[in-house]
């Protein structure tokens, strides 16, 4: 499951990675050029709950293979023709398949994993790897043969549509699989798991988790989209500094991933989260501000910064809203991440009217801002400070013997 998240998301790092070479070779302004991401984005932001809320109903696995080739597809023929609106429509296709995987994906990887944070890190971390491994495949085909070679882009298409129907064969009858041993760790998630589906959905925490996520997403997508044609400006090197830059900032992503995981595994992940966006307020104005190569450093920086929160950002959508898994899914591992492409293009007019400089400043408010939607944010399955006190006597029953309902225990006069 994890390399086959690895095989779709190395096609929403696709998208950036192509836009320098759409303005290379297609003479695209900022704008036109962060009008492609958007038109990945926007559709995959729309039908993404969709997708979400049908996997609540009905079990889809076939969508996993189906929805990979989609992605390939569109970034295949996304070089093919100089049109723009057939290139939009081509990475449009590219965002519905991507879309389409997540919200049954994610239900599937927590199936699988039993509810541990860990397990979901790694699930997570695929996907991270096959951002980072985008640049590098789009700048080996197209730097070296142009746009017209793009359907060679297909090819990690076709391997990870064959890795989710494998995988798939393994886990279509759970019910005669022999439960492995539990941790621990296991033990402790699926008691909070078990604990949250109790309490029922809490829309005001995941509403407010949501929007930190749209936070985190405007910053990643607009640094995606521009950050290699920034870097070539702020070092004065050529494509292949872009190229790094791009891929640091993905392959940080790897790292946060994992590090996300055992972290919360030894902190709550309420409290990792909010350490995760605070410290990205001075990694993204780095990048921001600071010249030359050590520019770099501020890039893993940010990375790390908007990564470490990554799956946990899913586990802790799925256990606000333990009877809408899906639908959960669908927000923070698809909607809440790629709606920052819409922020793209505004990104991409300012920096037309002014500088690429001046249209990255916003972005460094943006992670104090889901801090603060943050703040206030309970963790799941931990009692509520102003709950019952423990020490408190309460109120118990005796169990019926004869049929009669049970009598409560006598009054103490004592009263919460």
């Amino acid at each position: 499951m994890s390399v086959g998240h690895a095989c779709v998301d190395i096609y929403q790092g696709a998208v950036a990675a192509l836009v320098p070479f759409f303005v290379s070779e297609r003479a695209y302004t900022y704008a036109a050029a962060s009008g492609v991401v958007l038109a990945a984005t926007l559709l995959s932001s729309v039908v993404q709950p969709l997708f979400g809320a049908l996997t609540d109903r009905w079990a889809m696995p076939w969508l996993l293979p189906v929805s990979t080739l989609a992605a390939g597809a569109g970034v295949a023929l996304s070089g093919l023709g100089g049109s723009y609106a057939l290139t939009l429509l081509a990475v449009a296709v590219t965002g519905i398949g991507v879309a389409a995987y997540h919200p049954e994906a994610a239900r599937v990887a927590r199936d699988v994993s039993r509810g541990s944070h860990t397990a979901m890190s790694w699930f997570s971390l695929g996907g991270n790897i096959g951002f980072a491994l985008a640049p590098l495949m789009v700048s080996a085909v197209v730097a070296t043969a142009g746009l017209h070679a793009s359907p060679l882009l297909a090819v990690p298409a076709l391997a990870g549509a064959a890795l989710c129907a494998t995988a798939l064969r393994s886990v279509r009858t759970p019910a005669a699989a022999t439960p492995a041993a539990a941790t621990p760790a296991t033990a402790t998630a699926a008691t909070a798991t078990a604990a949250t589906a109790a309490a029922g959905d809490d829309w005001a925490s995941f509403t407010k988790l949501t929007g930190a996520i749209v936070c985190r997403s405007t910053v990643f997508v607009g640094l995606s989209t521009f950050i290699s044609l920034y870097v070539r400006q702020r070092t004065g090197a050529g494509s292949a500094s872009g190229t790094a830059a791009l891929f640091v900032l993905y392959l940080g992503g790897a790292v946060g991933t994992v590090a996300g995981g055992r972290l919360a595994a030894r902190y709550q992940r309420v409290r990792v989260v909010r350490w995760s966006y605070a410290l990205t307020v001075p990694a993204v104005a780095g990048v921001v501000f600071v010249p030359g190569p050590p520019l770099y450093v501020f890039v893993a920086l940010t990375s790390a910064g908007l990564y470490v929160p990554f799956s946990l950002h899913v586990t802790l959508g799925q256990d606000y809203l333990p009877r809408r898994m899906g639908t959960a899914s669908g927000v923070t591992l698809g909607l809440a991440v790629s709606i920052g492409g819409i922020a793209s293009p505004a990104i991409g007019a300012l920096a037309d009217a002014t500088s690429l400089h001046t249209a990255l400043m916003p972005l460094i408010v943006l992670p104090a801002v889901g801090w603060l939607l943050l703040r206030t944010l309970p963790e799941p399955g931990v009692p509520d400070p102003g709950g019952p006190d423990p020490n408190r006597p309460q109120e118990v029953t005796t169990p019926p013997t004869d049929g009669a309902p049970p009598a409560p225990a006598p009054d103490t006069g004592r009263r919460p």
